[in-house]
């Protein structure tokens, strides 16, 4: 029984299954992205993850860690030198893994995983030096766009006693809405005059 077996065998016994993950590692870490099935690719997720986050503390210690899992000096020396100092500010989360579909000779699935900060096409507008976490919007920012709304009604008020010290202080000048309000009864007054004599 597999009780408590949870990670993925991918068909092989613990040695082969061991040293083909530290070759993709090596893969990965060389070329930035790797096409594999969907199983092994979040399988390496699982295994490359760790080794990137002990590549942030560049000691002799973590350099032996990390090589024991790869058995690439090269690797190592590319992921302490390189890749380190891109991931830097990265919290976790350091792989992506895209489906591409099945394969044509025995339908597998296929996918490639790749290191984020490597994407050129993802990564075009955003500034490495950005946060990449989002906060939601409170409901307190709806309150702060009152403010301009009182403005306006003081404005308009303003407005209103501007007109009548002109008025005051000219009565000869008509506020220009008096205006039409009396030539629109004048007309609608004629109006009605004039059916009244049609009737």
């Amino acid at each position: 029984m597999r009780h408590g077996k949870k990670f993925a065998h991918l068909g092989r016994k613990a040695p082969h299954r061991k040293y083909m993950l530290a070759n993709m590692a090596c893969s990965l870490i060389e070329h930035k992205s790797i096409n594999t099935t969907i199983a092994k690719a979040k399988a390496l997720k699982k295994y490359i993850e760790p080794l990137i986050t002990k590549s942030k503390n560049d000691s002799t210690h973590n350099r032996r860690i990390v090589f024991s899992y790869l058995k690439n000096k090269y690797a190592v020396t590319e992921l302490f030198r390189d890749i380190s100092v891109k991931i830097a500010d990265r919290p976790g989360g350091y792989t992506r893994i895209i489906k591409l579909g099945n394969r044509l000779g025995d339908n597998a699935s296929m996918a490639m995983i790749e290191l984020v900060d490597y994407n050129t096409i993802y990564n075009l507008g955003s500034d490495s030096n950005k946060k990449t976490r989002r906060r939601r919007q409170s409901s307190n920012n709806s309150k702060k766009t009152s403010p301009p709304v009182e403005e306006a009604v003081v404005q308009e008020s303003s407005n209103v006693v501007d007109k009548a010290v002109v008025q005051k202080s000219n009565p000869e000048v008509k506020d220009s809405n008096d205006v039409f309000d009396n030539e629109n009864i004048e007309i609608n007054s004629q109006d009605s005059k004039k059916k009244d004599t049609d009737s």
